[in-house]
């Protein structure tokens, strides 16, 4: 309790906090209560109060609301609002954007690494080649098509086990795509299974077009290749034959192939001929085309091309064989083997 000079007691809402009189102004006044002004009385401790109304302070006081900032001072409550969209920012960004840049990330790695593929494979260097295109079904699973590359490559590689797996991963995810049954058939076909190999090539005419040519094919070959049903083989041939543009050199291949397996050697050999010239000729001209298309494209179907005269060369020294041109036959088996014919890989 504090008293005034007359030694009443001074009420308490009267009473300033004693911090408030440590301000930056002189201690608040207060107007006498018939309007006169008189100046505060020194009381104990050196501290002034007066009567009657109180005057504002000139400056502010410690117990302001809005205390003083120094300039530049960003004030705390905009600096936490700044804070948290920082934060929303951080956890936010990364959710919305990622997902929509996924798929363009996934596209570019697999189209890289589909295009170092095929280098690779222009090359000559399965096993690189198989590396990319590891890379591309581990950045996008759901593609039949990465499956199948690959299921071809591991043949190549003479891995059929590691192939029919990826074969069966391609019929599963695209159960009506005919190239992967195609995969199958062929793969079957080397790990001797005849009535899946079988199966597989009906499969495939079954999904295409009536009389198409190259379905008819497949399954004339591999009923050649397992030595089945070779009169339904020769009729799959003529068929496609007929039905397809001009005298492929796959295709009289085939047909040379099944005659010389019916005992028609002298046939055999004469479509063999006319396959091994047609061949050549298409080697000749991408020779040619050399420097007017991609190199890449061009190192690979020579490639193939290569592995065709192959397999015709094989076919043809057997047919001499059998019908006793064995100098011919011979030099015929050589040059095949040096071409890369190779059952364990699928090249038959």
């Amino acid at each position: 309790m504090r008293f005034d000079r007359d030694g009443f007691p001074i009420p308490a809402e009267f009473e300033r906090p004693r911090d408030d009189l440590d301000g930056f102004g002189p201690p608040p006044r207060r107007e006498p209560a018939g309007g006169g002004r008189s100046s505060a009385l020194p009381q104990a401790g050196g501290r002034g109060v007066s009567s009657g109304r109180e005057v504002a302070p000139r400056f502010g006081t410690l117990t302001d609301p809005a205390p003083l900032q120094r300039r530049g001072e960003t004030p705390p409550l905009r600096r936490k609002r700044f804070s948290l969209l920082v934060l929303v920012a951080l956890v936010l960004l990364p959710a919305v954007v990622i997902p929509e840049l996924l798929p363009f990330v996934r596209d570019v790695v697999v189209e890289w690494s589909l295009q170092e593929a095929a280098g690779r494979e222009a090359q000559g260097d399965v096993v690189g080649a198989l590396g990319a295109v590891e890379r591309a079904v581990a950045w996008h699973a759901e593609d039949a098509g990465l499956f199948i590359r690959r299921g071809h490559l591991r043949l190549q590689n003479r891995d059929p086990a590691g192939a029919i797996r990826d074969a069966d991963q391609a019929v599963t995810l695209a159960p009506f795509a005919p190239q992967a049954r195609r995969l199958r058939a062929l793969v079957h076909t080397v790990l001797e299974r005849p009535e899946e190999a079988l199966a597989d090539a009906e499969a495939v005419v079954g999904m295409s077009v009536p009389g198409d040519p190259e379905s008819l094919n497949l399954r004339a070959y591999t009923r050649a290749l397992l030595k089945r049903d070779l009169p339904e083989a020769l009729a799959d041939i003529e068929q496609a034959i007929e039905r397809g543009a001009g005298d492929l050199p796959e295709h009289l291949d085939t047909r040379g192939y099944i005659l010389h397996l019916l005992g028609r050697h002298h046939e055999a050999i004469d479509d063999l001929n006319r396959a091994i010239d047609g061949m050549q000729e298409l080697r000749s001209r991408l020779e040619v085309s050399r420097g007017r298309a991609d190199p890449v494209e061009i190192d690979l179907r020579i490639r193939s091309a290569d592995q065709g005269l192959a397999v015709m060369h094989h076919h043809r020294g057997e047919a001499c064989a059998a019908a006793g041109f064995k100098a011919q036959a011979r030099q015929d088996l050589d040059l095949a083997a040096r071409l890369g014919f190779d059952p364990t890989r699928g090249i038959f």
